[in-house]
């Protein structure tokens, strides 16, 4: 027959009742140990969890992590003879004292409940206690955005006793940096974490004195990858559709101006669209001078094609008044003036024989436009076309403007400048 020694059930005993072991109700636990003497000596050591989340708009972050402190409490020394710990939920912590840290600058935070609070309290036989809670904070985090989207943001979580100064209660690192422990699945879509590290200072308040607070820094830098698909890459599409209408006929008036008004309204809301994830900053970001050159290179290529209509307009009338100031002489009572488009050919020219080509232009507009009269001759040859009576005047004009012909070269060439300026600058 097999004997099961079971073992001795505290519990049972009276005696043995914890708060009658440790000695809860003998001492006045409202006032910190060694109350009167030198300060007592509070070490700290946190393990991240998670990150949860990064807002830029609200300028904060969210953060799950294990929180432990680390103190001598001489009252609640017991005696043991296997020098083994005991360990509390909850309920023993609201009848000692414990350290009073709060989360500067926290906006929200909590201790996980689920299924029952999430506190381990840990007593050892001579007085050394372990304090540890789940924590969920909510914190401010500063961040200078005049270089987003290419940017690294270092925020901080600070931890500071409310109540006690530093004449009271020494908050400390426990272990240094290496009482910073990291979760190594923690990743965000937005930003790749360089680096966590622990700080501490004193903190002075006017009316109340030097506190010691303690810093969880830890270091961002933002993934571009996703704002040059959504941000970058459109706007740049759009400045190089607005330059197709260099190369469209100046005289299709409908074709270039649609072009330009809806090049210009798709940068709009590209602007619109960027401006609505971020919060409302006083100063210039980085993806702002981008989009708002990319707007001016838009906006200039629809003037562009408001000076060149006008030009052309100013043009013709000229023309109108040249031809009216200077009737034809030729002796020839007919005339017909006939428009191409300036893209002939050889054979085209050949085919017109029988004119006699008087130029009407003075020399100075030879180089804006091209204005021939051809005057049908009544003299029989063998190469041309018999029959032919009358005046016919040809009148052929170039389908670019001069405009049209810089401006394929100068948008271009200062948006390629541009663009090499900006990403050596902030990237």
């Amino acid at each position: 027959s097999h004997i099961y020694k079971k073992n001795h059930d505290l519990t049972k005993n009276r005696k043995g009742k914890t708060e009658q072991l440790l000695r809860v109700d003998d001492h006045d636990f409202t006032m910190r140990p060694a109350f009167g003497g030198p300060a007592i000596p509070v070490g700290v050591d946190v393990q991240v969890e998670s990150l949860d989340s990064i807002s830029e708009v609200d300028m904060d972050f969210t953060m799950t992590l294990y929180l432990r402190h680390y103190w001598k409490d001489e009252r609640l020394s017991f005696p043991s003879t296997n020098n083994k710990s005991m360990t509390f939920d909850g309920r023993l912590v609201k009848k000692i004292w414990v350290p009073d840290v709060f989360f500067v600058h926290s906006k929200r935070s909590f201790i996980h409940d689920t299924t029952t609070d999430n506190i381990m309290l840990r007593v050892f036989p001579d007085g050394h206690v372990l304090y540890s809670m789940r924590i969920t904070v909510t914190a401010m985090c500063n961040m200078d955005f005049s270089r987003f989207p290419l940017d690294s943001q270092t925020c901080s979580l600070e931890l500071e006793s409310y109540a006690y100064t530093d004449e009271d209660l020494m908050l400390y690192w426990k272990n240094g940096n290496e009482s910073l422990k990291t979760d190594e699945k923690i990743s965000l879509s937005q930003f790749l974490i360089q680096k966590f590290h622990t700080t501490s200072r004193l903190a002075f308040y006017s009316s109340t004195g030097w506190y010691n607070r303690l810093y969880i820094n830890f270091t961002l830098h933002r993934h571009i990858f996703f704002f040059l698909l959504q941000t970058y890459f459109p706007a740049t599409l759009m400045v190089m559709l607005s330059w197709v209408s260099f190369w469209i006929d100046r005289r299709a008036v409908p074709a270039r101006v649609s072009l330009g008004i809806t090049t210009v309204l798709t940068m709009s809301t590209i602007i619109t669209g960027v401006n609505a994830s971020m919060p409302r900053v006083s100063y210039i970001k980085a993806v702002d001078i981008y989009l708002w050159v990319s707007f001016v290179f838009v906006f200039l290529s629809v003037l562009e094609y408001a000076a060149v209509n006008y030009l052309t307009t100013v043009q013709e009338r000229k023309e109108g008044k040249l031809r009216e100031k200077f009737p034809c002489t030729c002796g020839i009572p007919h005339s017909k003036t006939i428009m191409l488009d300036g893209n002939y050919s050889e054979s085209d020219a050949n085919s017109l024989a029988g004119y006699t080509i008087n130029q009407m232009v003075p020399e100075e507009e030879k180089q804006e436009k091209m204005v021939v009269h051809l005057t049908v001759s009544n003299e029989s040859n063998s190469s041309k076309k018999r029959g032919l009576k009358g005046h016919m005047g040809l009148r052929i004009i170039q389908n670019t403007h001069a405009i049209d012909k810089y401006s394929r070269l100068i948008f271009p060439g200062t948006y390629i400048f541009f663009n090499l300026i900006y990403w050596s600058v902030f990237s």
